[in-house]
């Protein structure tokens, strides 16, 4: 299975990985044109592709007054060929119905993909296909294949290509058939019956870089826009684009352009890259030196001989071996020892790359533990269970200590932690014991049809308690400070109960609010098998039980779940009352719940796979795909379809977003565990929504395993 499993992921990976090259590719661009995709244009695509795993935000207007228009649009280079897209749109001046006087300003969230499926060779050109807004309301959408052939060592880039839809409107050649201008149901869906058909026009640009901060541009356009044209918001004189870029450093970059010979445009681009982390260099604290013992005294057992003896230097070691961790971020949570062999339970407080803790726990054992205990063994506790246990021979540690990181993973053997979880002493501060954070909030609802972009900010208070093994209470209280969440308007009734919609009730107190109150339990029932039972106050809008089993073998890239929840709604206020499950759309079911599927695909792919009943009743299954770097962050996509039509989920079609991870110790430059996670979805309804419960367990346990532990095994000697 795990040899299938590897193989399928690698050939697909294969189809759109480049093949490697002697140098850089000329068409590689951190530029992005104005609708923020990657390229050294205006209007037009072109084959360039940004740096692998760019992310970069592009923010466009022209026009003025009630005729100005702003693009917002957030940009991923997925892979080296493959690069997606999501805008978010305010159009001003369009008549919302024909033969309507009253002109408005109509938000628009649109999605495109663009793959390379050709690198530029000496004579040929690189070559991309593409969908420009393939699954929203038709307002920008088209389709094209287009080439790029750069000459003079990249500076100067000609371009040509074939365009459908909004890119065959202007100068059309002819026709590959009849091309529907109704939106699908409400949006959103993938709109595959008209891609490639309909007229059909050429477009070509040509970009001069001619130094590394100056950039000109000029193109000729195939995008009559019809729409703006009709209800008098642009007047289209011209088919041709001029522009000029500047760089003001590697992550900001600005445009003006000269449009339709008529507007005035202007862009401003910030980029970043995950890969690359924002401070250069590490700077935590060097690591203590392995202790390298001598041949003498590496033999040498008598202190196990003498019980007293054997006591008394086990205590001592124990105490060493804490107050040397806690200077690393670390905390000693059990511990076991022999003549020959250590085992210790750790509690990770720092280290984002597991394998950085195991590196310095291994190093602080060097010097705290007799020198005749060669075997040392790691375990990593999460949420008060044993997950992952790494076993090193000290000698290895010793001989290997200035040798690459990689050697030592070779000598390293990762296994299930709950094997070594017996005879363990455990240390006075274990259990039980006590964490509390305080720290501002700010919750975000961005993309509304009325109001691109919401906010409530305020104080957020957080406390844990262990009080055994595998138990916690915790709670969160936040207070608002300022924000405007509770204007949000409540969308029109659509058969389904509100589980969601009815978000802003939750919004309009300036009272305290508990987020959570619960009481979990944590548990091993078997090997490979992990568990948690949360009940209480589970999350803003529900109250109730939840219950999830995993199963993780340390060094599969596959993971199977299952959960289900029993759950009330909560009162608007936050508080400790429950309402009625009567929303007065709908009941809300008793009952909810999924199984799942986890796939490691590789290349820092993580993929899964949600079927069940969610919070409304309705049945289906989530799609979700997250690109997973070394160092934190990830970001990725979901889609969720249920049996609910399109007419009944409302404007958008079914549930949909982005999601992004990025981790503290990434822009500090020092190791840290903690990370900030954005949602972004195009619109919230009740259908597909999911109970938000805190701590499901594969995000807890999928970092602490292979194949991402080894990912970061560069960090073991650091």
């Amino acid at each position: 299975m795990k040899t299938l499993t590897s193989g399928a992921a690698g050939l697909a990976l294969a189809m759109v990985l480049p093949m490697s090259t002697a140098q850089a590719d000329p068409l590689t661009t951190k530029q992005t044109n104005i609708y923020g995709v990657p390229g050294r244009l205006i209007d037009m695509p072109t084959a360039e592709v940004a740096p692998d795993a760019q992310l970069s935000t592009t923010v466009s207007i022209y026009g003025s007054g009630n005729n100005q228009t702003t693009r917002t649009t957030l940009s991923f280079q997925m892979l080296p060929r493959l690069n997606a897209s999501f805008r978010y749109s305010a159009i001003g001046g369009l008549v919302p119905t024909p033969g309507r006087p009253t002109f408005t300003t109509l938000y628009d969230r649109s999605f495109d993909l663009s793959y390379r499926f050709l690198n530029e060779g000496k004579y040929h050109p690189a070559m991309s296909i593409g969908l420009r807004d393939f699954a929203g309301t038709n307002i920008y959408s088209g389709e094209y294949i287009v080439a790029t052939k750069s000459f003079a060592q990249g500076k100067l880039a000609l371009t040509a290509g074939l365009g459908w839809g909004r890119l065959g409107s202007y100068g059309s050649l002819g026709s590959t058939g009849n091309r529907k201008a109704q939106t699908l149901g409400q949006g959103g869906i993938p709109s595959y019956d008209r891609w490639f058909r309909g007229d059909v026009a050429a477009f070509g640009g040509l970009s001069y870089q001619p130094t590394e901060k100056l950039g000109f541009s000029v193109e000729y356009s195939s995008d009559a826009y019809d729409r703006e044209v009709r209800d008098g918001a642009l007047d289209h004189r011209s088919p041709w684009n001029f522009g000029v870029s500047y760089k003001a450093s590697e992550a900001l970059r600005f445009a003006a352009y000269s449009l339709y010979g008529d507007e005035i445009g202007a862009s401003v681009t910030l980029t970043l890259n995950p890969r690359n982390p924002a401070v250069k260099g590490g700077l935590e604290p060097a690591p203590l030196p392995v202790a390298v013992r001598s041949a003498q005294s590496a033999a040498d057992l008598g202190w196990s001989t003498d019980p007293a003896r054997r006591a008394s230097t086990t205590a001592q070691s124990q105490e060493t071996l804490s107050a040397l961790l806690e200077k690393e971020g670390i905390s000693l949570h059990a511990m076991s020892m022999t003549e020959r062999e250590a085992h210790v339970q750790i509690r990770n407080h720092r280290y984002d790359m597991r394998a950085q803790a195991f590196g310095r726990t291994a190093r602080a054992m060097t010097r705290s533990l007799p020198a005749s205990v060669e075997t040392l063994t790691v375990t990593l506790m999460t949420q008060g269970v044993p997950s992952t246990a790494a076993t090193f021979r000290r000698s290895d540690l010793e001989r290997l200590e200035n040798a690459p990181a990689q050697a030592m993973r070779e000598a390293t053997t990762l296994s299930d932690g709950r094997r070594f979880d017996t005879g363990l002493s455990y240390h006075e501060e274990a259990l039980p014991r006590f964490e509390y954070s305080v720290s501002p909030f700010l919750r975000l609802s961005v993309f509304d049809p009325e109001n691109p972009v919401r906010a409530n900010a305020g104080v957020q208070a957080k406390a844990k308690y262990h009080f055994a093994p595998g138990w916690a209470v915790s709670g969160s209280v936040s207070q608002k400070l300022v924000g405007n969440l509770d204007k949000s308007s409540l969308p029109g009734a659509s058969g389904l109960p509100r589980v969601r919609s009815n978000v802003a009730f939750y919004s309009r107190t300036d009272t305290p609010t508990i987020d959570h109150l619960t009481l979990a339990h944590y548990g091993r029932p078997a090997e490979n098998i992990y568990s948690r039972v949360t009940a209480g106050y589970l999350e803003r809008m529900y109250a109730g039980v939840s219950g999830e089993v995993l199963w993780k073998p340390v060094e599969s890239r596959l993971g199977l779940g299952a959960e289900i929840n029993y759950v009330q709604p909560r009162d608007f206020d936050q508080q400790f009352g429950l309402r009625s499950r009567n929303t007065g759309t709908g009941v809300i079911p008793e009952w909810n719940g999924h199984v799942s599927a986890y796939l490691d695909m590789g290349y820092g792919f993580h993929g899964q796979l949600d079927v069940g009943r969610y919070l409304a009743g309705d049945w289906g299954a989530t799609v979700a795909l997250d690109r997973v770097f070394a160092n934190g962050w990830s970001i990725g996509a979901f889609a969720t379809k249920t049996n609910v039509s399109s007419d009944t989920f409302g404007e958008g079609s079914f549930d949909k977003g982005l999601r992004i991870t990025i981790p503290f110790a990434w822009g500090l430059g020092t190791a840290n565990k903690r990370s900030s996670t954005t949602t972004l979805r195009s619109l919230t309804r009740d259908g597909g929504a999911r109970l938000e419960v805190e701590d499901r367990l594969y995000e807890r346990i999928r970092d602490t395993q292979d194949p991402q532990l080894s990912r970061g095994w560069g960090k073991f000697w650091r």
